[in-house]
């Protein structure tokens, strides 16, 4: 699996991460078939595992899992706070802690840019405590580029995480540079589009070029475009099935594609 360093610290993080949004949403008596997609991202080289409290029962299954099979050394584990006023934020990560069943969190994040000066100012705190190690900003939305364009200039920040995909481009523009420059490291999610891509390829075959940076699956094409480019530090793709998860983690590893294939591959999209 290949690797990118956390640029304020130093520290390698895979390519190729896993979302929870949705698919680790379940009831405990569905939490099994989980086990072996979370055994098989680690055994496959993955760490970074993002979650928040918007996601239902995403949390708790997280910390079930990496608890009952003894992961919690190998994951990176990154979670949100998503509400308005210090005490409910520090209600909210008391309680993402409590889930997750552990006494550090690698990655704190402001969900969305909700109350966003008021969390960056419990999130240094922890930080300076050494509750959490890394503090950070996420969207979603391009409607939102210009106030993360802000928070990149005035705050120092270790993690950005942004939507960004062959169909959603908007964040190279001006995002994905801004970060490199100020040296924050990237998380990309919707790296499907949502699942939209998928349907704009349904039936096509893959391009043949596609070999030429070990591609074998359109799910592997989209994957590999996205960490190509040289600010993106992880990718994190949320799937609840075994084999799609093995689809994802070919993705980081083997050859990636150059600023001129790249070209070729979103003029394929």
């Amino acid at each position: 699996m290949l690797s990118r360093a956390i640029p304020s610290s130093g520290e390698k993080l895979p390519v190729i991460g896993l979302g929870t949004y949705a698919v680790f949403d379940v009831d405990p008596a569905g939490e099994s078939p989980l086990a072996p997609v979370l055994s098989e991202f680690v055994k496959l080289g993955g760490r970074a595992v993002d979650s928040s409290p918007m996601y239902g029962r995403a949390e708790q299954v997280v910390g079930d899992l990496s608890s009952t099979l003894k992961l919690r050394d190998s994951l990176f584990l990154a979670t949100k706070v998503w509400t308005r006023g210090k005490e409910a934020g520090v209600q909210s990560m008391e309680r993402s802690f409590a889930r997750m069943q552990t006494k550090r969190i690698d990655l704190m994040q402001v969900h969305n840019l909700v109350d966003v000066q008021t969390h960056l100012a419990s999130l240094r705190e922890w930080k300076e405590q050494g509750r959490i190690r890394y503090i950070g900003i996420t969207h979603y939305n391009s409607s939102s580029y210009p106030e993360i364009e802000r928070l990149l200039r005035s705050e120092r920040l270790d993690f950005l995480q942004i939507n960004y995909s062959l169909g959603e481009r908007e964040a190279e523009q001006r995002v994905l540079p801004l970060a490199q420059e100020r040296g924050v490291a990237v998380l990309i999610n919707r790296p499907f589009g949502a699942g939209d891509l998928f349907a704009q390829i349904r039936g096509k075959p893959l391009p043949d070029f596609a070999r030429e940076c070990d591609c074998t699956s359109w799910a592997q094409f989209m994957l590999k475009w996205i960490v190509a480019h040289p600010a993106v530090t992880c990718a994190i793709p949320a799937t609840s099935k075994l084999h799609h998860l093995r689809d994802n983690m070919r993705a980081g590893v083997g050859r990636l594609p150059d600023p001129a294939m790249r070209r070729r591959m979103a003029e394929v999209i």
